[in-house]
């Protein structure tokens, strides 16, 4: 009996659900990431006055997201296609831009004295490189694995649905509101689509793919 890939497994189960709990907490704690529309001396004010629990969740968010770094690695093992390959740059990608955005919460921000300083960090840090950035390679990496792998069509119609949501996110900076909703929609159906992906795994469903070259015993017959 073939052996179950159980770190990918854990990894496909773990990241969504430690993702989804640090989220949920900083909502509580934070109101994030609604707070970041507020402006900056009072974004700084209240992470100053829960700052130890806001630096613990921003930590933890990012932990999940730079798990997709070995996620990536392990799933490409799935199938040797170029389209794999990209997909496996896409998802390294999109997991350090998405870390690089969400350390500057504890790591940067507490050193931080002014508004103006704080003002360029979150939109170079979190708004170009975190969001938009990781919003796009995230919907890109998504794509790219369901159209490499043969995967149900419920499978990869739940795939496509949430990266064509998570990538409406990169707007949001324009100021469209219902933007925001149908991004943070597409990351729970990303979520759902990723324990999916685990349950599936489970199953045996995804077999490593292997391209065949036609060898002189295996090809077709020509005729002159």
């Amino acid at each position: 009996m073939r052996n179950k890939p159980w770190t990918t497994i854990t990894l496909l189960i773990g990241a969504p659900i430690l993702m989804n709990l640090a989220f949920v907490g900083l909502g509580t704690t934070f109101d994030y990431p609604d707070v970041l529309q507020l402006p900056a001396t009072e974004i700084l004010t209240r992470f100053r006055a829960e700052q130890t629990t806001i630096v613990t969740l921003f930590a933890l968010l990012a932990a999940a997201a730079f798990a997709f770094v070995p996620l990536s690695v392990l799933i490409g093992r799935l199938d040797d296609s170029p389209t794999m390959r990209w997909a496996v740059r896409a998802g390294i990608a999109a997991a350090l831009v998405q870390t690089i955005g969400l350390l500057r919460w504890p790591l940067l921000v507490p050193t931080l004295t002014d508004a103006d300083t704080f003002e360029r960090q979150h939109t170079l840090l979190g708004t170009l490189l975190g969001e938009t950035a990781g919003y796009t390679l995230t919907a890109i990496w998504t794509a790219l694995v369901i159209a490499a792998l043969r995967t149900p069509r419920w499978f990869a119609a739940l795939g496509y649905t949430s990266a064509a949501a998570i990538a409406t996110g990169v707007v949001i900076p324009l100021g469209i509101e219902p933007a925001a909703v149908v991004n943070f929609l597409g990351y729970v159906l990303w979520s759902v689509w990723l324990l999916s992906f685990a349950a599936l795994l489970g199953r045996g469903a995804f077999a490593r793919q292997v391209a065949v070259i036609p060898t002189s015993s295996t090809r077709s017959p020509q005729t002159n």
